[in-house]
């Protein structure tokens, strides 16, 4: 439990956010797997049939991560942040934006595109400052080194560490995410009884359960109005009436 008493926003924060910073989503018919079939580059058994594709398809990911920016959602919060509120961010992308917008608290449940680790142990990680991931680059214990992605069919290591985060939270926010990826979708049952939760997506009346509220707005939008409201008002409590 953290010692810091003041109110705290935590965020969990899908493809919609980063989409609107130019990175493809997963689902979107133009989206990441419109060329490359899911199985060939997003499990174990592809890395372990094909791992050159894979690592062409990951180097690919990181050059659009790189030259890619921050947009006005991710700016809004960590202004929140810089401005005294307590934010924790959960996120299920595995891109550097939040970090580069200034947010200090950031914790990527499916990894980190800018880092490898081996391949025989998730604790040796590397950051990758510059170029890619090839055959024949070792971790330390002499094991090729991969992405530092979760692929579907492994565990998710932060899971536990997300569940805390969201069990202290006093209002929590979620944005641009479709709430059907498994585990983050349970997400929200971790948050204390009571606690507000909102949804800001374009399709939050189709996407968002029963009690959360609605912000059917891009996150570019829906985000910075909300933190406008909490800055002026100096307390995380949703304005009344609706924002979108």
């Amino acid at each position: 439990m953290s010692d810091d008493s003041r109110p705290h926003l935590v965020v969990l924060t899908g493809a919609g956010i980063s989409a609107e910073s130019g990175i493809q989503t997963f689902r979107a018919a133009d989206g990441l797997w419109a060329d490359e079939p899911v199985e060939a580059v997003a499990t174990p058994e592809g890395w372990a049939r094909d791992p050159e594709r894979v690592l062409r398809f990951y180097d690919a990911r990181r050059d659009q991560v790189r030259g890619a920016r921050p947009n006005a959602a991710h700016r809004a919060l960590a202004e929140l942040e810089a401005d005294g509120f307590r934010v924790s961010v959960v996120t299920q992308n595995i891109d550097d934006l939040h970090e580069r917008a200034g947010s200090r608290s950031v914790l990527h449940l499916h990894g980190e595109i800018l880092m490898a680790r081996s391949s025989v142990d998730a604790k040796l990680r590397y950051p990758l400052s510059r170029g890619g991931i090839r055959l024949g680059d070792v971790c330390d214990k002499g094991a090729q080194l991969r992405p530092d992605v979760v692929w579907f069919g492994e565990a998710v290591p932060a899971y536990p560490e997300a569940c805390d985060i969201v069990a202290e939270a006093d209002l929590l926010l979620v944005v641009g995410t479709s709430l059907a990826v498994m585990p983050a979708a349970m997400l929200l049952d971790q948050a204390p009884f009571g606690a507000p939760c909102a949804l800001v997506d374009p399709e939050a009346h189709a996407l968002a359960p029963a009690g959360v509220a609605k912000i059917a707005r891009p996150a570019g939008e829906g985000v910075p109005a909300l933190v406008r409201h909490w800055r002026e008002t100096r307390a995380l409590s949703m304005p009344e009436g609706r924002l979108d």
